[in-house]
């Protein structure tokens, strides 16, 4: 079967992207889905999204990990599929739609996307990190060599180390430049390298450095490899809530591929 995918990024976040609300992929295939991401021998991206059908939303997001695994939340790749919802025509200027850790809402203009994320609590602080659930797991680590850090090789360490073990974890190392500004490299679990930013990444990143005190700013700039991303939030006795990603999703291109 010949099959019709879309390209988008989100700061160099990629996608591979498939409008599947007719279910031209009816089974999951792991093997499949990471010859898709395969940068040499297939079209190439950090996952997999699937665009479905959804009775009460706009549409239904499913997303696969460059490795053909269904994955917990991606924040980048939730702003690309409300982009690629509006190229579709199934949307305007705001979304609802379902992802796998529920509801969220975003709006679009131009090619600025802010998505609306889970509220998160149960923050942990260690002596060497924070660890929070943004959707997906972050170990947050303050460090001051990040340009010369070795991402993959330590972030794997931790990412397979104790106590996160089987599971795992991603990793987001952090240099800060301002009270509302942070420099950001993530090794992400799935993709089993360094990305070019990720956005459950860099929003864990802004709660974390507003939990410990390194910034007292409710907006934040997060600066990636792939560009800059913004997360605002509010912060209640609990946790956070009203958490805004918002960075650009633009489509790079479109092709087809034997399935």
């Amino acid at each position: 079967m010949i099959l019709e995918f879309y390209k988008y990024q989100g700061t160099g976040n990629d996608f591979v992207m498939i409008d599947n609300r007719q279910k031209i992929i009816a089974n999951y295939e792991s093997q499949k889905i990471s010859h898709l991401c395969d940068r040499r021998f297939g079209i190439g991206a950090d996952g997999l999204i699937l665009l479905e059908s959804h009775d009460t939303m706009d549409f239904k997001m499913v997303y696969f990990n460059a490795d053909g695994n269904q994955s917990s939340m991606c924040g980048n790749g939730g702003r690309c599929i409300v982009a690629f919802a509006r190229f579709l025509g199934l949307i305007e200027t705001q979304a609802t739609f379902e992802a796998i850790d529920g509801a969220h809402s975003a709006n679009i203009e131009g090619d600025k996307v802010s998505l609306q994320m889970q509220d998160v609590k149960g923050i942990e602080t260690h002596k060497t990190h924070t660890f929070l659930d943004t959707g997906s797991p972050h170990h947050v680590e303050l460090v001051s060599d990040l340009n010369r850090l070795d991402v993959k090789s330590r972030g794997a360490s931790i990412r397979y180390g104790a106590p996160y073990n089987e599971a795992g974890t991603n990793v987001d190392f952090v240099t800060k430049n301002a009270a509302d500004s942070f420099s950001v490299r993530t090794y992400e679990r799935g993709v089993e390298d360094e990305t070019y930013s990720c956005g459950t990444g860099v929003t864990a990143v802004a709660l974390a450095m507003n939990y410990t005190g390194e910034t007292d700013k409710n907006r934040i700039k997060l600066l990636t490899p792939g560009g800059a991303l913004e997360v605002s939030f509010e912060k209640t006795e609990t946790g956070y809530q009203d958490i805004w990603l918002i960075g650009a999703a633009t489509q790079v291109f479109k092709g087809a591929i034997v399935w």
